[in-house]
């Protein structure tokens, strides 16, 4: 599946928005990494999202449910269910695909009206890089952790779909360091 760069950067967004979620185990606000609008702003800046304008609690609140939509697609058991959810999303952000090549990048395709918010850039740029997977019969791809303590989104970019966890070297490793003691412990009696 050929991957663009600006369908990459739309995918590191979703997943980095999806894993901001409040912790599931305690859901309190302070675990939440989009709390306030100035968190908002940074995400907005680390993930170099243009033409947003000012940013304010509206925003952030929209940007909430966003999130909410694209961790059920994540967690979607077939294409039909994510396509739903995705359908839903674009929808409501009025997509408007426009060919742009601004800040220096090579042309590529906003989805998004000239001075949309920036929860109709995300969901509309996110959600049809979420689309493309789907289209491509590659839905299986959007993923959880499998560490029973994380669950973070990722996308598998591997070549044989073999990912498992969001970060090899700390989960991953975690876990089969713990799996090695184990094995280790038992044959020591």
């Amino acid at each position: 599946m050929l991957i663009t760069h600006d369908t990459r950067c739309a995918l590191d967004t979703v997943v980095d928005l999806v894993n901001t979620a409040p912790d599931s185990q305690d859901g309190s606000a302070a675990s939440d990494g989009l709390a306030s609008v100035a968190a908002l702003a940074e995400f907005v800046e680390k993930h170099r999202i243009s033409d947003v304008g000012v940013l304010a609690e509206r925003d952030l609140a929209t940007m909430h449910a966003i999130r909410t939509k694209f961790a059920q697609v994540f967690a979607a058991p077939d294409p039909r269910g994510a396509a739903t959810l995705i359908n839903e999303v674009i929808a409501a952000a009025g997509t408007t695909p426009r060919l742009t090549d601004h800040d220096g990048y090579n042309w590529h395709v906003h989805y998004f009206a000239p001075g949309a918010s920036v929860a109709d850039h995300v969901a509309a740029d996110c959600g049809m890089a979420l689309a493309f997977f789907v289209v491509a019969g590659e839905q299986e791809r959007l993923r959880r952790c499998e560490a029973p303590d994380c669950r973070y989104a990722f996308v598998d970019l591997s070549r044989n779909r073999s990912r498992r966890y969001c970060d090899s070297r700390t989960c991953g490793n975690r876990l089969h360091v713990a799996a090695y003691r184990a094995r280790r412990k038992e044959a020591a009696g």
